[in-house]
Order: structure tokens, then sequence, then C-alpha cells
């Protein structure tokens, strides 16, 4: 894959989330858009769109209000991620879903249509992205950005030993991105 695509990605994607605090003005900066591609998260949704970044800048303004907006882990999102979800234009079934509350969101269709010129050049942006991915054979999903809530985002902790025998709890997602090394026998962790 080009080493450029990545950052034509994240480029389009803090672009969409530009787009979106002309409307929320208090909606943080994207820190860091690079986060926002190849994770995945079950809880927030595995497919990475504009109708995501919404969900994303839902966490965002949670954050921005010191409002709690989920429990269990940043898995199970209440009624205030959903008043919130509301505020940017996305709408949720009555009823919570039992394990991720008011996590799936949809985009209403007033929502698509103020956005539509962002999500189309974000769908370009994603599809040439997916395509540089496909050609490496690997498979990508979204789980947005890990510093939600001071947390890793909720992710599924496994078990990583070092060469001392000792163990961590990780998300592989955090594992990946660099080593984390053990202070008493200086060797690296792994997934067991």
């Amino acid at each position: 894959m080009s080493t450029t695509q990545p950052l034509v990605l994240a480029a389009e994607l803090a672009a969409a989330w530009s787009d979106i605090q002309a409307y929320h003005q208090d909606l943080p900066d994207l820190a860091s858009p690079e986060a926002l591609i190849g994770e995945s998260s079950s809880a927030c949704g595995t497919r990475l769109g504009f109708e995501r970044l919404l969900h994303e800048a839902a966490h965002g303004l949670a954050a921005a209000r010191d409002i709690r907006d989920t429990s269990r882990a940043g898995r199970y999102h209440n009624r205030r991620f959903l008043l919130l979800a509301s505020e940017l234009g996305l709408a949720h079934p009555v009823e919570p879903h039992a394990s991720s509350g008011f996590s799936q969101v949809t985009m209403l269709k007033e929502t698509r249509e103020r956005y539509a010129e962002t999500i189309e050049r974000l769908e370009r942006a994603l599809g040439a992205h997916q395509e540089a991915v496909a050609g490496e054979g690997a498979s990508r999903a979204f789980r947005g950005p890990a510093a939600r809530h001071g947390s890793s985002g909720g992710g599924v902790r496994v078990k990583a030993v070092c060469g001392c025998g000792r163990n961590v709890r990780v998300v592989p997602s955090v594992l990946a991105q660099a080593s984390i090394v053990c202070g008493a026998c200086q060797q690296p962790f792994k997934i067991a």
C-alpha cells in the first residue's frame, strides 16, 4: 500500500471533522485522524464512514461538556449519548440494545443532505484506501479514538507475557502500535 494513502484518508477525516465543527462550535479538535484508521469496536460499529464520524463527534461533545455518555468500559451508550447524537443529526430506535445501549445510531435524511459534499469526499477517500488495503490482502475496520474517556476505548484485552513470565492485559491494537517492555527483564510483552 502506498504510504501516502493513509495520509490522504487522515486528511479527509480531519476535513470532515472540521465540517462538523462548523455546526458544533464546542466540538474539540480531532487529535489524531490516523487513530480512526484500522481499528474496530463492536459497541461503536465497525464501518468507517461519515455516520461513524458523527457518532465519534457525539463522544467528543460529551468529553467537551464533561458528560458521561457510556458505561461498561465504553460499550453501553446511555440516553445522554443519545441526546448528543440527536444534536448531531443521528437517530436511534426507541428501545436500546441490551449490551450496547443506544450505540446503533443512523443519520437522518436532513443530516445527509447538510453534509452531502463532505460525505462524498470522505467516501471517495475511503474507497481509495480500501482498494489499497485490499491489494495487500488485509482487512481493516474502524474503532475510533482510543483516548475516548481516558481509556483504551473499551477494547477486548488479551494476556501478553514477557521473557520472565510476568503478564499484562492489553488491547491488541495498542500492542501493535509499539512494544511494551517489562521493567524487570527488559523484554517486550508478546500476546500469549
